[in-house]
């Protein structure tokens, strides 16, 4: 008798490395929204990051990541596809916020490098998987009757 269920393939190692690889990102995501909230609610910075005390600029910047960031950790966690673009709207947010206002907003280069080497690792990812695909298309198939 013949097992009716469809034939799930395994996944490869390079798909398995690129799960383990969003879900961390996934979590300083989370990790990165909450320290948002925490200065937005006065828990951290001493109460001096409270959103009633912050310039207009602070308040735009820090409120928009407060909410891109928990949906960018989730959407990374679940390993959906809108996951990585989130991510790059809230990594694009501070990487301008860094260059264009950094009188006002402050100069953070650490974390410039950290968003910069998690899309540099993410495109490789990508690439790497993208040939592997390739690389299947292009057997030859003897399934056919």
């Amino acid at each position: 008798m013949l097992h009716d269920s469809v034939h799930v393939p395994k996944p490869s190692l390079t798909e398995v490395l690129f799960a383990w690889f969003l879900r961390p990102v996934g979590a300083s995501c989370f990790w990165f929204a909450l320290s948002y909230w925490a200065m937005l609610i006065g828990f951290s910075h001493n109460g001096a990051g409270r959103f009633d005390l912050l310039s207009p600029e602070w308040r735009a910047a820090a409120t928009a990541l407060a909410v891109v960031y928990p949906v960018a950790a989730i959407g990374l966690w679940l390993l959906v596809s809108w996951g990585p673009v989130v991510w790059v709207v809230a990594a694009a947010t501070e990487i301008a916020m860094d260059k264009f206002y950094p009188g006002i907003l402050g100069h953070r280069p650490l974390l410039i490098v950290l968003h910069g080497s998690v899309a540099v690792t993410f495109v490789l990812f990508r690439a790497a998987l993208l040939y592997q695909r390739l690389r299947q298309v292009r057997k030859v198939r003897v399934d056919s009757p």
